[in-house]
Formats: C-alpha cells, sequence, structure tokens
C-alpha cells in the first residue's frame, strides 16, 4: 500500500516548505505539493504539523528481558511509536544482561515481532555489567552492536576502560558511558545541594559525574576511541565536553528531558516520581544543558525511559529506584522547555542520534526522493496535559502528570506503513 502525507511542511536548516509526501513500499516516492494519491493510497493529514525524519532514542530500557512486569519490548516499542521515535537503542541491563549473542539475537527478535519502531540492542562493555571483564565486542558486533555500555554502571576501573577504549577504536564501535564515581554516592538519593541539606538526605555530588567525564575524555584523547557521554546532568560536564570538541575529539553527549526541565526542588515532597539517575540538578545545571544543546556541544536529546512497576515506585525515597519514562513527553518537553528551532529540535532528536548509533542510512534522512521511508509528523503548537492511564507504557512513573506539555506526535511512518495514525499505535 502506497501512503500519502498531505498539507504538512518540511523543516531543515536552510528554511521550510509545505509539502506532500508520497511513500511507496518502503521508499520516499515523490515529494511536492496537490500530490494526487494513487488508487488504493492511504492518506494522513498533515495540516499544521512537521514532516520529519522519525526520531531516534539512543537510551530506551525495554526491560525485557527479566523484568517483564514493569516494560516488555512490545509495549515500549508501542510508547516509542506513540513518541514519533522510529528507532531506539535498546539498553543492556536487563536479566540476562544484553552480554551475549544469544540475548542480543532475543531482543532483536523481540522487536521485529512488535513490528512497531526499529529496536536495535546495545551490548554490555563488561559481562554481566559487573566491571571486571570485557565482553567479546567482536562477536556482538558481528551480531549488528554498534553501542556498547554498562549503562547504569560507570565502568569503575581505569585500566579496563582504556583497553575497551583500544578494542573499540580497532573496531570502530561506539562506547557509551554512564558517568558515575559509585563510591562517592553510594546512599545517595538526590543532588548533593541546600535542597538535600535542608531535608536532611544523602547527597550525590557533581563532581562524582564531572570526574568520571573528565577521565573518559582523557582515556579518548590517548586511544581516538568514540565515546559517547549518557545523559549528561551537570554544568561543568557540559564545560569539559566543549573542551574536548574544541580540541578535535571523537566525543559526543546527550542530555535527557528531564534534566533540562526539573530541578532537585522538585524532590521536597520525597516523591519517588522525582528520583532519577543521575538526580535532578539545579537551576543553573539547567540552563547550561540547554545552552550545549543550543551550540551543539550536546549532540542529542535521549529520553533515558526508565518503566518501573507501581509497587516500586510507591516505596519510600531511598528505597524507590531511580527512573522516569520519557518515549511519549520527550517531544512535548523538549518543545516546551527549550528555546530550540525546529530544524535544531529534529537534528538532535532525529539526525544526530542517527549517527551516533549508526544508523544514519535507514534513520534520520532528509525526507526527500528516494530516502528511506521512516518518518514521524508532529504538531508543533498543540498543548496537552499527561494522564498516566492514557500512556502505552506497562508502567505509570511520569514526573509530568498536570503539566502542560507543547507538541505531540500525529502520525509515525516505520519502513513505509503507517504504525500510528492521529496519535493512536496499531494493534
Amino acid at each position: 500500500m502506497n501512503v500519502l502525507i498531505k498539507n504538512g511542511r518540511i523543516v531543515t536548516a536552510s528554511g521550510e516548505r509545505l509539502s506532500d509526501v508520497l511513500i511507496s513500499g518502503a521508499i520516499v516516492a515523490e515529494v511536492g505539493t496537490n500530490l494526487a494519491p494513487p488508487d488504493g493510497c492511504q492518506v494522513l493529514d498533515a495540516s499544521g504539523c512537521v514532516i520529519s525524519p522519525g526520531f531516534v532514542d539512543l537510551h530506551t530500557h525495554m526491560r525485557e528481558p527479566g523484568r517483564e512486569e514493569a516494560e516488555t519490548i512490545e509495549t515500549a516499542s508501542r510508547a516509542a511509536a506513540k513518541g514519533g521515535y522510529t528507532c531506539v537503542v535498546a539498553m543492556p541491563n536487563t536479566d540476562p544482561a544484553q552480554d551475549t549473542v544469544a540475548v542480543v539475537e532475543f531482543v532483536k527478535l523481540q522487536g521485529e515481532r512488535a513490528g512497531l519502531c526499529d529496536v536495535r540492542p546495545s551490548g554490555c562493555i563488561t559481562l554481566g555489567r559487573l566491571g571486571e571483564t570485557l565482553v567479546p565486542f567482536g562477536a556482538l558486533q558481528a551480531a549488528g552492536v554498534h553501542v556498547f555500555t554498562d549503562d547504569g554502571t560507570g565502568v569503575q576501573n581505569h585500566t579496563l576502560m582504556r583497553r575497551a577504549m583500544e578494542y573499540a577504536k580497532d573496531l570502530g564501535i561506539v562506547l557509551a558511558q554512564h558517568c558515575e564515581i559509585a563510591s562517592m554516592t553510594e546512599g545517595a538519593v538526590m543532588h548533593e545541594g541546600s535542597c538535600c541539606s535542608h531535608l536532611g538526605l544523602p547527597g550525590w555530588p557533581a563532581l562524582a559525574e564531572e570526574l568520571m567525564v573528565y577521565r573518559d575524555i582523557e582515556l579518548c584523547r590517548i586511544t581516538g576511541a568514540r565515546v559517547h557521554i549518557l545523559h549528561l546532568s551537570t554544568a561543568r560536564s557540559v564545560d569539559l565536553v566543549r573542551a574536548a570538541k574544541a580540541d578535535g575529539l571523537p566525543i559526543t553527549a546527550e542530555a535527557t528531558p528531564h534534566h533540562i526541565s526539573l530541578t532537585d526542588e522538585q524532590l521536597r515532597g520525597f516523591d519517588p516520581l522525582f528520583k532519577v539517575n543521575p538526580p535532578l540538578r539545579t537551576r543553573d545545571d539547567i540552563e547550561a544543558l540547554k545552552r550545549g544543546l543550543k551550540d551543539g556541544t550536546i549532540d542529542a536529546i535521549a529520553t533515558d525511559h526508565a518503566p518501573h512497576a507501581p509497587h516500586t515506585k510507591e516505596l519510600a525515597l531511598d528505597a524507590a529506584p531511580p527512573g522516569m519514562l520519557g518515549l511519549e513527553t520527550a517531544l512535548g518537553v523538549v518543545l516546551a522547555e527549550t528555546d530550540l528551532s525546529l530544524a535544531e529540535v529534529i537534528d538532535r532528536m532525529s539526525v544526530a542520534p542517527a549517527r551516533i548509533a549508526g544508523v544514519a542510512d535507514q534513520h534520520g534522512c532528509e525526507v526527500a526522493v528516494g530516502s528511506p521511508a521512516n518518518i514521524t509528523v508532529f504538531d508543533p503548537e498543540i498543548t496537552w496535559s499527561v494522564v498516566p492511564e492514557e500512556l502505552a507504557s506497562k508502567s505509570r512513573n511520569t514526573p509530568y502528570v498536570g503539566r502542560t506539555l507543547k507538541g505531540r506526535v500525529r502520525h509515525t511512518i516505520l519502513r513505509g506503513e503507517a504504525v500510528v495514525v492521529d496519535g493512536e499505535a496499531k494493534k
């Protein structure tokens, strides 16, 4: 079946133009105005909307295998599609971890069965994410893995991380680092600052992130490996990445919607919905992250979508797990909270993450004749409020309940098929 997207606008760095887009098979067949639908063509209205390359998330926790009570690959894929994502990188902190070809192949197969977005498994850096023994990088790369990370646990051993970078350089893969010196954050539940002191809660110092960001930049300098810094959260971390890029190092970085919209003050009510790793920081940190996104120091916006079963998020603040939902609200937060232009939003949510994830041949491509038909159509002006029960995710741990967001996805096209139409995902 052909698909015709009518009356939208294509936005690029050089400007925007009103366009219809005709899709035939999995390829964009024609771009123009007043295109007539072929017989039997599915027509999607894009009035008032932007026709964008599909979003790519570098940081999605799909939980399967092992934590299916919180999320499955099918439910996460549905949430991703509704959020405009045509591709997600599945984080490896599953049970068992994604440190073998068998587990990676399972995640890929489950993504294909769901058929709602392109699921690209990441691999661990160390076996079991234990920080002791490196995974078989070559075998996992041969199975399709391009991004390796022990996300949730930074690699603490300096020599081991250097060795991982040496392998990464030779193989052309990306190491994505969760930057946290674990000995400095033991027992911490929120950012170390005036708010945590007032509440009497153990604080999580910014320095615990910044020291590892610095270490990995210097290891990158001597190895030449491609290093991606996950979920930057502090102003100093942004400065370190900016300086590394000025030196020409192959460093990339991401920021999350929650780290550019929520501060540690949200924890004053002891609500575990606002507990996340790394923690919410200060207003000054938020402004630094926004500047980093604007000037390109921070390459990508990544959701760090982290579903948790309701009973776990109802525990006391110190016992509840860190993490927030993000796939369905990312666009709305970014458009509501930043001054990024539409072209910059598309770059940070689609083009740049596709390049980092190694999927730029299929995703993040300009909407043009001959390009892959992985496309998102979104209304940048519509406002809406988050109702947890209406989210596609299996979990409900969103921090944005009752907040007004701006911008929402209307249609999502995956390999030429409309998997979301008028905001509803296919069954």
